[in-house]
């Protein structure tokens, strides 16, 4: 790990679509966000409640068209659906939980680096993703420029923030501040007594990051939660979305895992150790896209624009026009579509 410690075995939960060219010129990754994995495409099924946080997207004449590419999604190092997190068995018979060591953005491509030689894919047609995605398709274009045709960036900057860092570490003060954290060894608690309600907290902070505040005022405005009664300790509509929200990720994502990918988030910087975002950023060889959201002040447009200036391959910045904020990147599927279908071709 380049942050120190050791993961003795890595298992990699990885989704593919499409066929393999015997040459594996059409293979293209697609990286998820931080709460994504692997499912990136297809219908609910086992393991799957939901269908896939792209669905849409990719599949036959879709933006990445699976008659013409095989895709890969794989879960990230660090995650909570298949591949090696917190929650794995450390080889002890017991999970690694607090001793799961910190992994960085680079650690990530790393594992994905080994995943493509175990697939036999040298070089990547292209490499996709938004928000988290993103920084590992950036990392890709930088650590590993000779095997990356083009890449498609998302809703993402070169470096983490200050603002990203602190929304970030006070969602993890929340996670850590729940009595059932327990440090996070918490895996041998009873169904539903994990730290579920630090959980919840940190994903409405997150989520009121990821969207706007006119779209939440369009929204809900000062609406009333059904009938209730604020003045007498009811709730308001956009309290009720954001324990929603909260509890929803809380019933399906481990708060360990939510806080190593939001710490290694924290710890994104493309210029670290390589002499800074310009040298880095020059190293790029593929041809690469850049989209942002209008509206995105997690991660505003200022940072795509400074990622077109340093890449030398960059095709200047697409503006996504949207009320949605960050979000954007996942919910205006027509305009990111139509962005990737023309990077690919």
């Amino acid at each position: 790990m380049e942050a120190g410690g050791r993961i003795e075995h890595v298992s990699v939960a990885y989704e593919t679509w499409g066929t393999l060219a015997p040459d594996a010129s059409n293979a293209v990754l697609v990286l998820h966000a931080l709460t994504g994995d692997s499912h990136a495409a297809g219908p609910a099924g086992p393991g799957h409640p939901h269908p896939g946080w792209w669905h849409g997207m990719i599949g036959p004449g879709a933006p990445i068209d699976t008659d013409r590419f095989f895709v890969v999604c794989p879960n990230v190092l660090g995650g909570c659906q298949g591949t090696t997190g917190p929650a794995s068995d450390a080889g002890d018979g017991r999970p690694y939980g607090s001793r799961f060591p910190r992994i960085t953005i680079r650690d990530q491509v790393v594992v994905e680096a080994a995943l493509a030689d175990r697939l036999g894919i040298g070089r990547w047609h292209a490499v996709v993703g938004g928000s988290m995605g993103g920084m590992r398709a950036l990392e890709w274009a930088v650590g590993f420029p000779e095997r990356v045709a083009r890449a498609v960036a998302l809703a993402v900057g070169a470096r983490a923030t200050a603002e990203q860092i602190a929304l970030c570490s006070v969602q993890i003060r929340a996670i850590r501040a729940d009595p059932a954290w327990r440090g996070g060894d918490y895996y041998d608690a009873a169904p539903g007594e994990g730290p579920h309600h630090g959980m919840s907290i940190a994903r409405g902070i997150g989520q009121i990051s990821y969207r706007t505040e006119i779209e939440f005022d369009e929204r809900f405005g000062r609406d009333h939660q059904g009938d209730e009664r604020p003045l007498e300790g009811g709730r308001y509509a956009v309290e009720s979305y954001l324990e929603y929200q909260g509890d929803k990720l809380s019933d399906r994502f481990d708060a360990n895992t939510y806080v190593v990918l939001s710490e290694a988030m924290n710890h994104h910087d493309v210029g670290r150790g390589r002499g800074g975002l310009a040298a880095a950023l020059s190293r790029v060889t593929a041809d690469v896209s850049i989209a942002g959201i209008s509206s995105d002040r997690l991660y505003p447009l200022r940072l795509q624009y400074e990622l077109a200036e340093l890449i030398p391959t960059a095709t200047g910045v697409t503006v996504i026009d949207s009320l949605t904020g960050h979000d954007g990147f996942l919910v205006e599927s027509d305009a990111i579509g139509k962005v990737i279908r023309t990077a690919l071709s």
